[in-house]
Protein backbone atom coordinates (compact mmCIF):
# COMPACT_ATOMS: atom_id res chain seq x y z
CA UNK A 1 0.00 0.00 0.00
CA UNK A 2 3.01 2.41 1.00
CA UNK A 3 4.32 2.01 -2.65
CA UNK A 4 1.12 2.97 -4.33
CA UNK A 5 0.70 5.98 -1.99
CA UNK A 6 3.90 7.02 -4.26
CA UNK A 7 2.09 7.38 -7.28
CA UNK A 8 -0.86 8.46 -9.14
CA UNK A 9 -2.19 6.09 -11.60
CA UNK A 10 -3.36 9.68 -13.18
CA UNK A 11 -6.85 9.74 -13.13
CA UNK A 12 -8.11 13.67 -13.20
CA UNK A 13 -11.37 15.19 -12.14
CA UNK A 14 -10.88 18.25 -14.31
CA UNK A 15 -13.36 21.51 -14.24
CA UNK A 16 -15.18 20.30 -16.83
CA UNK A 17 -16.02 17.25 -14.50
CA UNK A 18 -17.07 19.56 -11.51
CA UNK A 19 -19.10 21.88 -14.48
CA UNK A 20 -21.18 18.48 -15.14
CA UNK A 21 -21.65 17.74 -11.27
CA UNK A 22 -22.80 21.50 -10.15
CA UNK A 23 -25.27 21.37 -13.44
CA UNK A 24 -26.43 17.92 -12.47
CA UNK A 25 -26.77 19.29 -8.77
CA UNK A 26 -28.75 22.25 -10.15
CA UNK A 27 -30.91 20.53 -11.75
CA UNK A 28 -31.76 17.89 -9.28
CA UNK A 29 -32.66 21.10 -7.06
CA UNK A 30 -34.86 22.78 -9.60
CA UNK A 31 -36.90 20.10 -10.76
CA UNK A 32 -36.71 17.46 -8.22
CA UNK A 33 -37.60 19.23 -4.66
CA UNK A 34 -38.69 17.87 -2.64
CA UNK A 35 -37.48 14.26 -3.37
CA UNK A 36 -38.27 12.29 0.24
CA UNK A 37 -37.62 8.60 -0.11
CA UNK A 38 -40.81 6.72 -0.83
CA UNK A 39 -42.06 9.68 -2.56
CA UNK A 40 -43.38 10.00 -6.27
CA UNK A 41 -40.95 13.33 -6.36
CA UNK A 42 -37.89 11.28 -5.19
CA UNK A 43 -39.00 8.49 -8.20
CA UNK A 44 -38.47 11.77 -10.56
CA UNK A 45 -35.21 12.20 -9.01
CA UNK A 46 -33.77 8.55 -9.50
CA UNK A 47 -35.36 8.94 -13.49
CA UNK A 48 -33.15 12.68 -13.31
CA UNK A 49 -30.00 10.67 -12.09
CA UNK A 50 -29.89 7.80 -13.89
CA UNK A 51 -30.36 10.21 -17.31
CA UNK A 52 -27.81 11.96 -16.48
CA UNK A 53 -25.07 8.96 -15.23
CA UNK A 54 -26.11 7.13 -18.58
CA UNK A 55 -25.70 10.94 -20.37
CA UNK A 56 -21.95 10.75 -20.00
CA UNK A 57 -21.62 7.07 -20.70
CA UNK A 58 -22.37 5.17 -17.38
CA UNK A 59 -24.42 1.98 -17.80
CA UNK A 60 -26.75 2.64 -14.60
CA UNK A 61 -28.85 -0.12 -12.93
CA UNK A 62 -31.96 0.37 -11.12
CA UNK A 63 -32.59 -1.38 -7.92
CA UNK A 64 -36.35 -0.83 -6.26
CA UNK A 65 -36.76 -1.87 -3.13
CA UNK A 66 -39.40 -1.86 -0.16
CA UNK A 67 -38.34 -1.16 3.54
CA UNK A 68 -40.20 -0.85 6.32
CA UNK A 69 -40.41 3.18 7.70
CA UNK A 70 -42.31 5.09 11.00
CA UNK A 71 -44.62 5.55 8.47
CA UNK A 72 -45.20 2.73 7.15
CA UNK A 73 -44.23 0.53 4.13
CA UNK A 74 -42.40 2.28 1.27
CA UNK A 75 -40.18 1.95 -2.37
CA UNK A 76 -36.93 2.78 -2.52
CA UNK A 77 -34.77 3.48 -5.21
CA UNK A 78 -31.10 2.90 -5.48
CA UNK A 79 -28.74 3.63 -8.62
CA UNK A 80 -25.55 1.83 -9.24
CA UNK A 81 -22.99 2.34 -11.90
CA UNK A 82 -20.18 -0.06 -12.63
CA UNK A 83 -16.78 -0.15 -14.00
CA UNK A 84 -14.81 -3.05 -14.50
CA UNK A 85 -11.20 -3.27 -15.06
CA UNK A 86 -12.02 -6.76 -16.84
CA UNK A 87 -10.00 -8.72 -13.82
CA UNK A 88 -12.91 -10.80 -12.14
CA UNK A 89 -10.19 -10.84 -9.01
CA UNK A 90 -9.71 -7.29 -8.81
CA UNK A 91 -11.16 -4.92 -5.63
CA UNK A 92 -13.67 -2.91 -5.75
CA UNK A 93 -13.54 0.75 -4.34
CA UNK A 94 -17.60 2.23 -3.99
CA UNK A 95 -18.34 5.49 -4.05
CA UNK A 96 -21.99 6.07 -1.67
CA UNK A 97 -24.30 9.42 -2.43
CA UNK A 98 -27.56 10.02 -1.02
CA UNK A 99 -29.74 12.24 -3.12
CA UNK A 100 -33.10 12.15 -0.91
CA UNK A 101 -34.28 15.55 0.86
CA UNK A 102 -35.16 15.53 4.76
CA UNK A 103 -38.53 14.10 5.30
CA UNK A 104 -41.01 16.96 6.70
CA UNK A 105 -39.28 19.86 6.32
CA UNK A 106 -38.31 22.57 3.97
CA UNK A 107 -34.92 21.74 2.19
CA UNK A 108 -33.56 22.10 -0.99
CA UNK A 109 -31.29 19.73 -0.23
CA UNK A 110 -28.57 21.51 -2.70
CA UNK A 111 -25.66 20.55 -0.38
CA UNK A 112 -27.14 17.91 1.22
CA UNK A 113 -27.89 15.26 -1.39
CA UNK A 114 -27.79 17.20 -4.79
CA UNK A 115 -24.14 18.09 -4.18
CA UNK A 116 -22.74 15.36 -3.85
CA UNK A 117 -25.30 13.22 -6.35
CA UNK A 118 -23.91 15.27 -9.17
CA UNK A 119 -20.61 14.64 -7.92
CA UNK A 120 -20.81 10.97 -8.85
CA UNK A 121 -22.06 12.13 -12.43
CA UNK A 122 -18.54 14.14 -12.82
CA UNK A 123 -16.61 11.04 -11.64
CA UNK A 124 -18.41 8.77 -13.98
CA UNK A 125 -17.85 11.40 -16.56
CA UNK A 126 -14.15 11.17 -15.60
CA UNK A 127 -13.81 7.80 -14.79
CA UNK A 128 -15.59 6.14 -17.69
CA UNK A 129 -12.57 6.63 -20.56
CA UNK A 130 -9.79 6.02 -18.46
CA UNK A 131 -7.22 3.63 -20.17
CA UNK A 132 -5.49 2.69 -16.84
CA UNK A 133 -8.04 0.87 -14.42
CA UNK A 134 -6.59 -2.02 -12.53
CA UNK A 135 -9.65 -2.09 -10.36
CA UNK A 136 -13.13 -1.90 -10.35
CA UNK A 137 -15.55 1.02 -8.95
CA UNK A 138 -18.90 0.80 -7.95
CA UNK A 139 -21.29 4.48 -7.83
CA UNK A 140 -24.15 4.28 -6.00
CA UNK A 141 -26.69 7.02 -5.32
CA UNK A 142 -28.92 5.88 -2.55
CA UNK A 143 -32.47 6.29 -1.41
CA UNK A 144 -33.55 6.96 1.94
CA UNK A 145 -30.43 8.11 4.07
CA UNK A 146 -32.65 10.81 5.68
CA UNK A 147 -34.45 9.31 8.97
CA UNK A 148 -37.94 10.24 9.53
CA UNK A 149 -37.58 10.95 13.54
CA UNK A 150 -34.70 8.79 14.12
CA UNK A 151 -31.49 6.55 13.01
CA UNK A 152 -32.53 3.32 14.18
CA UNK A 153 -33.02 -0.56 12.29
CA UNK A 154 -36.30 0.82 10.84
CA UNK A 155 -35.08 4.52 9.97
CA UNK A 156 -33.11 6.00 7.70
CA UNK A 157 -29.73 4.96 6.05
CA UNK A 158 -32.39 2.45 3.83
CA UNK A 159 -30.51 2.37 0.63
CA UNK A 160 -27.09 1.89 1.78
CA UNK A 161 -28.49 -1.07 4.39
CA UNK A 162 -29.72 -2.78 1.03
CA UNK A 163 -26.57 -1.63 -0.99
CA UNK A 164 -24.19 -3.16 1.67
CA UNK A 165 -26.27 -6.28 1.86
CA UNK A 166 -25.97 -6.79 -1.82
CA UNK A 167 -21.90 -6.38 -2.18
CA UNK A 168 -22.39 -9.09 0.92
CA UNK A 169 -24.80 -11.40 -1.19
CA UNK A 170 -22.55 -11.01 -4.23
CA UNK A 171 -19.24 -11.40 -2.42
CA UNK A 172 -17.65 -8.79 -4.42
CA UNK A 173 -14.00 -8.10 -2.68
CA UNK A 174 -14.64 -4.72 -1.60
CA UNK A 175 -11.54 -2.63 -0.55
CA UNK A 176 -13.18 0.56 0.24
CA UNK A 177 -16.24 2.46 0.23
CA UNK A 178 -16.19 6.18 0.29
CA UNK A 179 -19.48 8.22 1.47
CA UNK A 180 -19.54 11.27 0.34
CA UNK A 181 -22.58 14.07 1.84
CA UNK A 182 -22.50 17.83 1.41
CA UNK A 183 -18.95 18.62 -0.73
CA UNK A 184 -20.57 21.11 -2.69
CA UNK A 185 -20.54 23.90 0.32
CA UNK A 186 -18.91 27.33 -1.26
CA UNK A 187 -17.09 27.26 2.09
CA UNK A 188 -15.55 24.08 1.62
CA UNK A 189 -14.21 22.45 4.90
CA UNK A 190 -13.82 18.44 4.62
CA UNK A 191 -14.06 16.42 7.82
CA UNK A 192 -13.54 12.85 8.36
CA UNK A 193 -15.48 11.34 11.33
CA UNK A 194 -14.24 9.03 13.97
CA UNK A 195 -16.06 6.49 13.40
CA UNK A 196 -14.73 4.75 9.89
CA UNK A 197 -11.42 2.80 8.91
CA UNK A 198 -8.44 4.82 10.12
CA UNK A 199 -6.23 3.36 7.11
CA UNK A 200 -8.86 5.24 4.35
CA UNK A 201 -8.27 8.47 6.67
CA UNK A 202 -4.80 7.86 6.51
CA UNK A 203 -5.24 7.76 2.51
CA UNK A 204 -7.95 10.96 2.25
CA UNK A 205 -5.30 12.49 3.81
CA UNK A 206 -2.86 12.00 1.71
CA UNK A 207 -5.20 12.34 -1.29
CA UNK A 208 -5.59 15.92 -0.22
CA UNK A 209 -1.75 16.63 -0.44
CA UNK A 210 -1.62 15.09 -3.69
CA UNK A 211 -4.80 17.52 -4.88
CA UNK A 212 -2.58 20.53 -3.29
CA UNK A 213 -5.65 20.84 -0.88
CA UNK A 214 -4.29 19.98 2.19
CA UNK A 215 -5.87 22.33 4.53
CA UNK A 216 -9.87 21.06 3.07
CA UNK A 217 -9.69 18.08 5.12
CA UNK A 218 -9.01 17.38 8.80
CA UNK A 219 -10.24 14.51 11.01
CA UNK A 220 -12.83 14.89 14.16
CA UNK A 221 -13.42 12.92 16.74
CA UNK A 222 -17.40 13.16 16.11
CA UNK A 223 -19.15 9.84 15.37
CA UNK A 224 -21.55 11.12 12.16
CA UNK A 225 -24.63 8.50 11.21
CA UNK A 226 -24.04 8.15 7.61
CA UNK A 227 -24.34 5.91 4.43
CA UNK A 228 -21.09 4.61 5.36
CA UNK A 229 -22.22 3.22 7.97
CA UNK A 230 -24.01 -0.18 6.93
CA UNK A 231 -21.23 -0.85 5.05
CA UNK A 232 -19.00 -0.78 8.20
CA UNK A 233 -21.47 -2.81 9.84
CA UNK A 234 -21.04 -5.34 7.27
CA UNK A 235 -17.36 -5.53 7.93
CA UNK A 236 -16.40 -3.11 4.48
CA UNK A 237 -13.48 -0.87 4.94
CA UNK A 238 -15.45 2.49 4.72
CA UNK A 239 -14.84 6.00 5.48
CA UNK A 240 -17.28 9.41 5.72
CA UNK A 241 -16.59 12.64 3.78
CA UNK A 242 -18.56 15.11 5.09
CA UNK A 243 -18.74 18.93 5.21
CA UNK A 244 -20.25 19.18 8.54
CA UNK A 245 -20.29 22.87 9.13
CA UNK A 246 -23.00 24.06 6.44
CA UNK A 247 -23.03 28.38 7.54
CA UNK A 248 -22.65 29.73 10.20
CA UNK A 249 -22.83 26.94 12.99
CA UNK A 250 -24.34 24.49 10.65
CA UNK A 251 -27.34 26.52 10.22
CA UNK A 252 -27.91 25.86 6.73
CA UNK A 253 -28.18 22.00 6.98
CA UNK A 254 -32.15 20.81 6.68
CA UNK A 255 -33.46 24.37 6.02
CA UNK A 256 -34.57 26.92 3.35
CA UNK A 257 -31.01 28.07 3.10
CA UNK A 258 -29.57 24.64 1.71
CA UNK A 259 -29.62 26.39 -1.85
CA UNK A 260 -27.72 26.49 -4.97
CA UNK A 261 -26.35 30.05 -4.09
CA UNK A 262 -24.76 28.08 -1.24
CA UNK A 263 -22.62 25.97 -3.40
CA UNK A 264 -20.39 26.33 -5.93
CA UNK A 265 -18.71 24.44 -8.58
CA UNK A 266 -15.10 25.12 -7.48
CA UNK A 267 -15.92 23.72 -4.17
CA UNK A 268 -17.09 20.61 -6.12
CA UNK A 269 -13.94 20.50 -8.30
CA UNK A 270 -12.08 20.18 -5.10
CA UNK A 271 -13.90 17.47 -3.70
CA UNK A 272 -13.58 15.37 -6.86
CA UNK A 273 -9.87 16.47 -7.19
CA UNK A 274 -9.54 14.68 -3.38
CA UNK A 275 -11.69 11.49 -4.04
CA UNK A 276 -9.87 11.21 -7.64
CA UNK A 277 -6.81 11.04 -6.24
CA UNK A 278 -7.96 8.84 -3.76
CA UNK A 279 -9.16 6.11 -6.87
CA UNK A 280 -5.27 6.68 -8.15
CA UNK A 281 -4.08 5.17 -4.99
CA UNK A 282 -6.81 2.85 -4.62
CA UNK A 283 -7.10 1.25 -8.25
Amino acid sequence: MFCALLFSAGLAFTQADARIACDTARGLVERCTPRDAGTIRGRIAANYLLDAASAVGANVRRDVFSAKTPRGEKDFTNLYAEFRAGDDDAKWVVLVSHYDTKPGVACPGANDGASTAGLLVGIANAFVDWSEKRGNLMLIWTDGEECVTAYGPDDGLWGSRRAAAFLAEKERKVQAVICLDMLGDRDLAISIPSNGSPALSKIALHAARLANLPDLVKTIDDVVKDDHVPFLEKGYPAIDLIDFSYGPDNTFWHTEKDTMENVSEESLLASGRIVTEMLNILL
